[in-house]
């Protein structure tokens, strides 16, 4: 899964603006298109709601290269991540309802959770599951749940207690996905039903986001009318297909549209009141989940190109400052497959983009577009300076993606030396064996991690997953016996990667069986 970080925004000092600015939607248009051919983007949907109409909701290009079915505002995409914000409100909806308040214990309502620290275990709170501050890593634990496992919502749970922290409780803002997951599995303690089955009688139904649902599994059979994600490889696209991470459950799992997406904008820019005049959630829970929980300090690099003074997250939504506008807006994305919403509540204006390629700059560059022509702001073409950085970026990550060659090449023992099962607490069975004269890995709870193992150096290797896709090799380090078998093991990340996914493994403590 994508590890989305906080987006550079803007501050123009001194600026005036017409108070109802329109967007011009024949130049978004235009943008799209655009922005679609330079990032070889093969299909879009957006939406974009303004003064609470939805004054823009199409789809452009195909939502599979090889079919060229058309993308139409009503294709659903994965979501991904901004599923978060879904979850952070069917939270509210409790919390006004009474069945729970953001300040409870975690352990009230799952007393079987347990981090690796008694204290955090103790003082974990709602709030602290919906703010990446638990103080576990970047992504850690993602192992879990991508790419797809066969772990249970018990067996996430279970594992937690594995995860040693990566700073100290409530210090630092770190993207994690498995306490969003355990914030799901609150909404289904405290409702009595699934979280997929809460989010779609409870939130999609009321929204009227009639095509949506609460994972890709939900979608009906006679429904063709979804997107497939492409990676981009050896200069050109790949289709690559994935259940739209439903394993992810509250972190990432919701299957939508950009025309259903425009109704959850106009609710969100409503204070939570739907477009049936109904109250989905309170203002004073939206008030909650727009306030920054946690602040990070604005790069040098974002100050001097957009003045941005400072960035933060509050409960499943990023809030930052955009010339001079308080906007909130999240990022998703899956193996080939990407979202952007965006939210600016002063001017009632809210933007949604769906894609089936993982280049974010092509979204970021229609939004910052349809935010400059909203804001009157000076023209630039975001566009081209935007694919100028990204293309950049991979020409980088293409050039050093190849591990460097040992300094000291050491020898490999006999393969059968290596072959046999190794444990880990967090994640169970991995297993080493010899199939045609080759050494293979097999991450057992996980179908898509299968790959051969290419000698390094001594007794390290390469391991080279089956699926060529995932663009994410590892090396994998044994430590040997008296016997010369294996007696433990370490693994991590090629450090070089040319996409923006890639594994974690800092948490293995791979043993011999």
């Amino acid at each position: 899964m994508k590890l989305i970080k906080f987006a550079t925004i803007a501050l123009l000092a001194g600026a005036t603006f017409s108070t109802w600015a329109q967007v011009d939607t024949n130049k978004i248009e235009q943008v799209i298109q655009t922005s679609m051919a330079r990032f070889d983007v093969p299909g879009m949907a957006v939406a974009i709601v303004e003064n609470d109409k939805v004054i823009f909701a199409k789809g452009f290009g195909v939502t599979h290269i090889n079919t060229g079915n058309k993308v139409n505002k009503d294709t659903l995409f994965g979501i991904a991540s901004n599923t978060k914000a879904f979850t952070s409100a069917a939270l509210a909806k409790l919390v006004d309802e009474g069945k729970l308040s953001w300040d409870d214990k975690v352990i009230d309502h799952l007393p079987e959770f347990q981090l690796y620290d008694a204290y955090v275990t103790r003082e974990m709170r709602i709030r602290d599951l919906l703010s990446h501050r638990s103080g576990l890593g970047l992504g850690q634990g993602d192992l879990m749940i991508w790419p797809s496992t066969d772990k249970s919502v018990d067996d996430i749970l279970a594992g937690l207690k594995y995860l040693k922290p990566a700073s100290s409780f409530r210090s630092q803002y770190a993207y994690n996905n498995l306490m969003f997951v355990t914030a799901g599995e609150v909404v289904a303690r405290v409702s009595g039903m699934s979280w997929n089955d809460y989010i779609e009688k409870n939130m999609l139904q009321p929204l009227n986001m009639t095509h949506s649902r609460a994972g890709f599994s939900r979608i009906p059979s006679s429904n063709k009318n979804w997107a497939t994600g492409h990676i981009p490889m050896d200069n050109q696209l790949h289709p690559f297909f994935v259940n739209y991470l439903e394993d992810f459950k509250g972190a990432g799992a919701i299957a939508s549209s950009a025309s259903d997406m425009s109704q959850w904008l106009r609710t969100q820019l409503a204070g939570g009141t739907m477009p049936n005049g109904e109250q989905l959630f309170s203002e004073k829970q939206q008030a909650q989940m727009w306030h920054p929980h946690i602040t990070a300090m604005a790069s040098k690099s974002a100050f001097e190109a957009y003045h941005q003074q400072f960035r933060g997250y509050g409960l499943g939504w990023s809030i930052e400052d955009y010339h001079g506008f308080k906007k909130l807006g999240h990022g998703g994305g899956i193996l080939g497959m990407v979202s952007q919403v965006t939210l600016l509540p002063e001017k009632k204006l809210g933007i949604v983009i769906l894609s089936n390629q993982q280049a974010f700059g092509a979204l970021a560059a229609v939004t910052h577009e349809v935010l400059e022509d909203a804001l009157e702001l000076e023209d630039k073409d975001w566009v081209e300076d935007l694919a100028k950085k990204h293309f950049e970026s991979k020409e980088k990550a293409y050039a050093n993606a190849k591990p460097a060659a040992p300094a000291d090449y050491q020898p490999q023992l006999p393969n059968i030396n290596y072959t046999g099962t190794l444990h880990d607490n967090w994640y169970g069975d991995i297993i080493i064996e010899q199939l045609d004269g080759k050494l293979h890995i097999d991450f057992t709870h996980t179908k898509g991690l299968k790959g051969s193992l290419e000698h390094y150096t001594g007794n390290t290797f390469i391991v080279k997953w089956d699926e060529k896709l995932l663009e994410a090799d590892a090396f994998i380090n044994f430590n040997m016996n008296t016997e010369n078998r294996v007696s433990s093991a370490k693994m991590r990340a090629v450090s070089t990667q040319i996409t923006d996914f890639s594994f974690d493994f800092r948490n293995l403590k791979l043993t011999a069986k």
